[in-house]
């Protein structure tokens, strides 16, 4: 218990006196994950839509692949990114490994096979004579893809939530494309991992608190944004 109370003021100490390191890596959690987030809701929402919508040979097949992505281990999407990445990968070219780029190709994996697989249930919940009806009564199929979306965007805002909930919280693929680099690639949870090995328990409980914080205060606002949106 002294541990967790050392970590505690510890993390209220780093807090109002704005650290600038506890500040970089909690700036730069925010802009990795946020835009890794940002990219799989556009590619997820749009996949999920289309596979739904869509018939085609192998529909069933597809989406049992995008379910189980859903569990996708962070470790193992580190692992196949750093290949493509590496000096004698196929991308090597590009030269990003160890750079928050590399981050957010990453997280994006992770986090697109949540979203796609929430938005094909989420769809699928519907009831299936909706998109019947949306056209008999003279919408085009790009406003009744818009109507179904408004439809399920109750489901659609907590696939949301648990995208950035899956990558703001990995750690594996995070250390293994971004190398922990202080000051450039080390975010909350590589920087916690990093005090723990270093014997620094009351700072690592400092940042691992301010991830809680953070992913508290992201889903809060996302679920006031859901709530509000249900009472209509």
């Amino acid at each position: 218990m002294e541990l967790v109370f050392d970590g505690i003021v510890t993390a209220w100490q780093l807090l109002i006196s704005l650290d600038q390191e506890l500040l970089a890596v909690t700036i730069l959690s925010l802009k990795v994950s946020g835009l890794a987030t940002f990219i799989s809701v556009l590619i997820g929402i749009l996949g999920g839509t289309c596979t739904v919508l869509a018939e085609f040979p192998g529909k069933r097949l597809l989406i049992s692949l995008v379910n189980t992505s859903m569990g996708l281990p962070p470790v193992v999407v580190g692992l196949f990114v750093t290949i493509m990445l590496w000096r004698n990968g196929p991308l090597n070219m590009l030269d990003i490994l160890y750079t928050p780029t590399a981050m957010v190709i990453a997280q994006t994996i992770i986090a697109t096979p949540i979203v796609t697989g929430i938005t094909i249930a989420s769809l699928q919940s519907l009831p299936s004579n909706m998109k019947l009806q949306i056209l008999a009564l003279g919408a085009s199929r790009i406003q009744m893809v818009w109507i179904l979306i408004k439809e399920a965007r109750l489901a659609l805002l907590a696939g949301i939530m648990a995208g950035f909930g899956g990558v703001i919280s990995e750690v594996g693929a995070s250390i293994m494309v971004g190398g922990n680099i202080k000051g450039y690639t080390r975010v909350l949870t590589t920087a916690t991992v990093m005090e723990t090995s270093m014997g620094n328990f009351d700072k690592a409980i400092a940042f691992g608190l301010v991830l809680l914080l953070v992913c508290f205060i992201i889903n809060y606002f996302l679920t006031r944004v859901q709530q509000k949106e249900r009472l209509r």
